[in-house]
C-alpha cells in the first residue's frame, strides 16, 4: 500500500450521492432523508465539503472511501455494540441553523408541533437493543465501484441524518468522537483530539454495568434494590465485627446499641485516600476485620469449654485435639462435617470482610460529600456520648471496644513469647534435687500409693445446690464404706491452673510442682530433667512405678519423663467393652485392671501408681453404672449398658440435662474408687484421690473459680498424723473454709511431710505463687 495521500476523488456517479453526509452549506440550508428509501440528497457544495473532510479523515491510507467504514468497534446501522456493552449515543451535531424536514418527495417542509422524533436521533432503548441482531465484522461497509446506490448504516444507533464518523463539515463542530487507537493502519499516528473525544464514551459505557444476562437493564428496580441491600448488609457485618463481644455470656441486644470509633476512624481514612490506595487500604482492613472477627468466634468456643480465651501462641496443637473429641463423640462423620464447615466457615468470613469494605470504600467515594458530613457528625457525638459517658441499660455508648480488644490480644501474644523464658527459671528452682534417694519419702516406705485423679471433679460439684445435695449423699456413703473397711480421710482444696479442659497441664503441675498453664510449658517440663513427685519415688527405688491411663490411645512419650517404670494405656488393660463417647474404658474395669495386672500380685514390691479416672471427662453421655465386681468379665457386659445410656446429642440440648449426667458421672467415679478401697485395699495401701480440673462454663456457669477437691485416704492412722497440721477436714468432703493452695505446692508440702529433707539447692518457697 503507497503512504502517499492520493488525489483527492468524488464518488461515482452511479453509486448516487454519499448517504452519510449530513451537514450544513454556507447559507445555512441542511441536506435532507428519503423517509422511504433512506438515500440522502445534498448539494454539490456540500459533496464537495464531504469530500474534502474525507480525505483529511483518511490521511495516507489510500483506501477509496466510496461507502464510509463504521468505526472499529462500533455497531453499525441501527444494530447495538458487538459485545454486552449498553449502546451510548452520540450527541446530535451542532449545526448553525435547526434541521429541517423535509417531505417523502425530498422537499423541505414546515415542522409540524407533536411530529415523533425520528428514529435514529435518541438511543436505542433496552428493549429494542435486545431485538437488533448482531452486527456483522464491519466487511459489509465494502462495495465494488460498480455497485448500485446503497445505504451504509451509521456508526452507531444516530439519527441517519447525523455526521458519520470520520466525516466533519465545514463550519460546524463534530461531537462524534472516533475510539482512541495509538495508530492508523498506516503507521502514522492518530490525531489527540479524536482520541480525547473517545474518552467520554468509554466512561459513559463503564458507568452503566449490565450485570450477568444484563439484568440490571432489564430490571433497574431490583438492581437499585440489591445495590443498596448490599451496601446494608456490608455495613452490618462490619459494625457486627467491630462491637461483637467475644464471650456469649455478654451477648444481649444492648451490646450492640454502641458506637465504635473505630468505624468513624475508618471512614476518614478511606475518604483521605487516592483511589488506588484506597482500594488496597480497604482489602487489607477487611482482611483484619475477618481474622479478627473469626478471633473472636475461638475466644468464645474457648470460654465456653475452657473459660479462657483462645491463646494465638499456644493453643493451635488444641485444636487437632478438639477434632479428635468430636470423632470420639460423634464418629469420624461427625468430625468430617464439623472440620469442612469450619474450614467453610473461615473462608466465608475471611471473602465477606474483604468485600464489605471495598463495598463500603466504593460508596464512600461516589458520595463523598454526603459522606464526609456523615463521619463529621458521628465523630462529633462520640465524643460528646464518650465524655458524658452516655449509657443505654448499663452499656456505654461510645465505645472503643475493638481498638481495647486489639491491644490486649497483641499484649498476650507478647507475654506468651517471653513465658519460656519465665518458667524456665521456675523449673531450675528444686528444693529436694539434691536431696539423697534414701532421705526422700521415708514417712512411705512400704506402703502401695496411689496418685489417682478423677477427671473434671471440680468443687461445682459439691457447691452447687442443684447437685450438691446428690453428691453429698454420695460421698457419705463412700465415706461410711471406707470407714467401716477401717479407713480415715482427709479433704481439702487445690486450685488448677486450667478449668472446663486441659487435664494434661493439670497433671503436671500437680506432679512437677511447678504451674504448667499452657502446652507451651508443658513441651519444655517433659524435655527438662525437672524432676516430679513420681520420679522421686522411682528415684528412691523402693517402688515399682506404674501409670494405669485408660484416656490414651496412642503414643505417649512423655510417660518416661513422668518416671514410671510401665504404662498401661488403653489397648493394655484388657477391655473388649465399648467406648463411653470419649472414655475408652469404664473406671470400675480400670481399677479392676489395676488390681489383676499389679496389685493383685503376690511377692511384688510396693507399687507407686498414677491412676487416671476418665468417666467422667466431657461429654458424660451415655455413662456406666457401677456394677458387681465379678460380672466385669472382659468388658463386653458394657455394651448392653451403653446402650440403656443416653444420647449426648439430646442431653446437650439442655444445659440442665448436661449438668445432671455430669453429675451422675461424678457419682460414678467416687463409687468406683471407695468400692476398690473398700475390696482391695489393706493397712499399707494409702489413696490420694483429687479432681484435676473444673467442669465446661456449661456446668460451671462461668464462674472463675478453679478449686478442686483433694483427699488423703489411709488405714494406718500415722499416715494421716503427719499431714495433721494441714487443717484439712475429716472424710471425703472438704468444707467450705477448709486451706485452698495452689496445685503447684502439692508436691513440695507432701514430700516434706512423709519425710523428704530438702536440701541446698534452693527452696520451694522461691516458686512464684499463683
Amino acid at each position: 500500500m503507497s503512504h502517499h495521500t492520493p488525489p483527492r476523488q468524488l464518488p461515482d456517479a452511479d453509486a448516487g450521492p454519499d448517504p452519510d453526509a449530513t451537514a450544513t452549506d454556507g447559507t445555512g440550508e441542511e441536506s435532507g432523508t428519503d423517509e422511504q428509501t433512506g438515500a440522502h440528497t445534498s448539494s454539490g457544495t456540500e459533496e464537495r465539503a464531504e469530500g474534502a473532510a474525507g480525505d483529511e479523515a483518511r490521511g495516507a491510507t489510500g483506501a477509496e472511501p466510496t461507502v464510509p467504514h463504521p468505526a472499529d468497534g462500533e455497531a453499525t446501522g441501527p444494530h447495538p455494540a458487538a459485545d454486552d456493552e449498553p449502546v451510548v449515543p452520540h450527541p446530535a451535531v451542532a449545526t448553525d441553523e435547526p434541521a429541517v424536514p423535509k417531505s417523502a418527495t425530498g422537499e423541505v417542509t414546515a415542522e409540524q408541533p407533536g411530529d415523533a422524533e425520528p428514529v435514529g436521533s435518541r438511543p436505542a432503548t433496552a428493549g429494542e437493543a435486545a431485538d437488533i441482531p448482531p452486527a456483522d465484522d464491519g466487511s459489509a461497509g465494502t462495495q465494488s465501484p460498480d455497485a448500485g446506490p446503497t445505504t451504509p448504516q451509521p456508526a452507531t444507533a444516530e439519527a441517519t441524518g447525523t455526521q458519520p464518523a470520520g466525516r466533519q463539515a465545514p463550519n460546524a463542530e463534530s461531537t462524534s468522537p472516533q475510539p482512541p487507537t495509538p495508530e492508523a493502519t498506516d503507521g502514522h499516528p492518530v490525531d489527540p483530539a479524536s482520541a480525547d473525544e473517545a474518552e467520554p464514551d468509554a466512561d459513559a459505557a463503564s458507568a452503566v454495568r449490565p450485570g450477568w444476562f444484563g439484568w440490571r437493564r432489564r430490571y433497574p428496580r431490583a438492581a437499585r434494590a440489591v445495590r443498596v441491600g448490599t451496601t446494608v448488609l456490608a455495613g452490618a457485618l462490619v459494625i457486627t465485627i467491630l462491637i461483637v463481644p467475644n464471650r456469649l455470656d455478654w451477648m444481649s441486644v444492648r451490646a450492640f446499641l454502641r458506637l465504635p470509633v473505630e468505624a468513624v476512624f475508618l471512614a476518614a481514612v478511606l475518604l483521605v485516600l487516592p483511589p488506588r490506595a484506597r482500594r488496597i487500604t480497604a482489602g487489607v482492613l477487611g482482611m483484619v476485620l475477618g481474622l479478627s472477627g473469626i478471633l473472636k468466634c475461638l475466644d468464645m468456643g474457648f470460654r465456653q469449654t475452657l473459660a479462657r480465651p483462645f491463646d494465638l501462641v499456644f493453643d493451635w496443637v488444641l485444636l487437632s485435639d478438639g477434632a479428635d473429641w468430636v470423632k470420639d463423640s460423634f464418629g469420624r462423620s461427625g468430625e468430617t462435617l464439623a472440620v469442612v464447615g469450619v474450614i467453610v466457615l473461615v473462608i466465608a468470613v475471611l471473602a465477606l470482610s474483604v468485600l464489605a469494605m471495598m463495598r463500603l470504600a466504593n460508596v464512600l467515594a461516589r458520595h463523598r460529600t454526603g459522606s464526609v458530613r456523615a463521619t463529621l457528625v458521628l465523630g462529633v457525638a462520640w465524643v460528646v456520648c464518650f465524655t458524658m459517658g452516655a449509657q443505654t441499660g448499663g452499656v456505654t455508648i461510645a465505645t472503643k471496644g475493638y481498638a481495647q480488644y486489639l491491644s490486649n490480644r497483641v499484649q498476650y501474644v507478647r507475654d506468651g513469647l517471653g513465658d519460656a523464658d519465665v518458667y524456665k527459671k521456675q523449673m531450675a528452682v528444686d528444693a529436694f534435687a539434691k536431696t539423697p534417694s534414701d532421705q526422700l519419702l521415708t514417712g512411705l516406705r512400704g506402703k502401695d500409693v496411689m496418685l489417682t485423679f478423677i477427671e473434671s471433679y471440680g468443687r461445682v460439684a459439691i457447691d452447687d445446690p442443684t447437685m450438691g445435695p446428690e453428691l453429698d449423699a454420695t460421698l457419705e456413703e463412700g465415706g461410711a464404706r471406707l470407714k467401716a473397711a477401717g479407713f480415715s480421710a482427709r479433704s481439702g482444696w487445690l486450685r488448677s491452673p486450667v478449668t472446663g479442659a486441659g487435664s494434661w497441664l493439670a497433671h503436671s503441675t500437680f506432679l512437677s510442682g511447678t504451674w504448667v498453664k499452657n502446652q507451651q510449658r508443658y513441651r519444655s517440663l517433659t524435655t527438662s530433667d525437672r524432676a516430679t513427685l513420681t520420679s522421686y519415688f522411682q528415684k528412691t527405688g523402693a517402688w515399682r512405678t506404674v501409670g494405669i491411663v485408660p484416656g490414651v490411645r496412642k503414643a505417649w512419650p512423655e510417660g518416661k519423663y513422668f518416671g514410671l517404670d510401665h504404662i498401661y494405656d488403653s489397648t493394655h488393660l484388657g477391655y473388649q467393652g465399648p467406648y463411653f463417647s470419649w472414655t475408652p474404658v469404664p473406671d470400675q474395669f480400670s481399677l479392676e485392671s489395676f488390681q489383676k495386672l499389679e496389685h493383685g500380685k503376690k511377692n511384688r514390691d510396693p507399687i507407686m501408681a498414677e491412676i487416671i479416672l476418665a468417666s467422667s471427662h466431657n461429654p458424660w453421655s451415655p455413662i456406666a453404672h457401677t456394677i458387681d465386681w465379678n460380672d466385669l468379665g472382659d468388658g463386653k457386659i458394657f455394651y448392653k449398658i451403653k446402650k440403656e445410656g443416653t444420647n449426648p446429642t439430646e442431653v446437650w440440648k439442655s444445659s440442665k440435662r448436661v449438668r445432671t449426667e455430669y453429675r451422675k458421672a461424678i457419682q460414678y467415679s467416687l463409687d468406683s474408687l471407695t468400692q476398690w478401697m473398700q475390696r482391695y485395699g489393706d493397712d499399707n495401701t494409702v489413696l490420694v484421690f483429687l479432681g484435676d480440673h473444673q467442669p465446661v462454663p456449661t456446668v460451671t456457669g462461668g464462674t472463675s473459680n478453679k478449686d478442686v477437691p483433694v483427699t488423703i485416704v489411709a488405714r494406718d492412722p500415722k499416715v494421716l498424723d503427719r499431714i495433721s497440721d494441714w487443717g484439712w477436714t475429716d472424710g471425703l468432703k472438704p468444707a467450705a473454709d477448709a486451706p485452698e493452695w495452689a496445685m503447684n505446692k502439692f508436691r513440695d508440702r507432701f514430700m516434706t511431710a512423709y519425710g523428704s529433707n530438702p536440701g541446698t539447692a534452693g527452696t520451694a518457697g522461691s516458686i512464684a505463687s499463683h
